[in-house]
């Protein structure tokens, strides 16, 4: 049931080194988190499981097949939706499909399919400047789940949007999750916005990115936004807290340096 697996995974930028031996199995299905100290290697991470920035030394597995360069089987969701101005709703989130070569009737039903399941049914004549930031980022989602990817990898995605945006998206984000069970790999800073989220939490540590715990968070499902009162998901956040805040402090003084 391993669907991803990292062994030994090592990166370096010249001199500096950005990542040191992560190693980690994900489940077939799971929604996984990774939290650290920025400039920890969380996004490099992701970019080298997409086969968009080579590994210096390790192996990234796909059921047990070694990946190293884009492909459909990977869906990459970006901080910045980066939608083209002068294309529809349908059209940015079809445009996987065109450049693959591969639009017809069914897959323009599916395109359909999902805009109906991110909450824009009736926005697909639309344009991307008549849309609120929360609407662009649920066609930046439909147009990475376009090209159906066995895996989705998520770049902070919510991170320009309001508090009270960002908490709608997290539950629209769970239900098309639960709709589908996408095996996931999330990055965030924010660690309630993880433990949410997440089956597992992935902790790193400061620069070289190393694998500090993995955390797993045993909150029954589905969840509502509720349940991030409670005493349990309070225990975990303030127990990722205390695993990177001295290299949250530090990373911070290094950058006003």
């Amino acid at each position: 049931m391993i669907k991803l697996s990292l062994n030994g995974l090592c990166k370096r930028f010249g001199d500096l080194e950005v990542l040191r031996d992560i190693n980690v199995a994900i489940e077939r299905g799971a929604f996984i988190s990774l939290v650290g100290p920025s400039g920890c290697g969380k996004t490099t991470l992701l970019r080298i499981v997409a086969g968009l920035e080579p590994a210096t030394s390790g192996a990234v597995l796909l059921d047990g097949r070694t990946v190293n360069a884009p492909g459909g089987d990977r869906g990459f969701v970006f901080q910045s939706d980066n939608l083209l101005p002068w294309r529809t709703v349908f059209a940015n989130a079809i445009i996987g499909r065109e450049v693959a070569g591969r639009v017809g009737p069914a897959e323009r039903r599916r395109t359909m399919e999902l805009l109906k399941l991110v909450g824009l049914e009736g926005f697909e004549h639309y344009h991307p400047r008549q849309l609120s930031g929360g609407m662009r980022q649920r066609v930046n989602l439909a147009r990475a789940l376009a090209i159906d990817p066995q895996i989705l990898l998520m770049d902070e995605p919510f991170s320009s949007l309001d508090a009270q945006t960002r908490e709608i998206m997290q539950t629209e984000l769970m239900r098309i999750w639960e709709d589908g069970r996408k095996t996931v790999l999330f990055v965030t800073h924010q660690i309630d916005e993880a433990v949410f989220l997440a089956d597992r939490v992935l902790v790193f540590a400061r620069r070289p990115g190393r694998l500090r715990e993995n955390v797993a968070i045993a909150l029954p499902r589905p969840r509502a936004l509720a349940i991030k009162r409670t005493a349990e998901f309070v225990r975990y956040v303030d127990h990722i807290w205390r695993l990177i805040e001295d290299d949250v402090r530090a990373s911070v003084i290094e950058e006003k340096v």
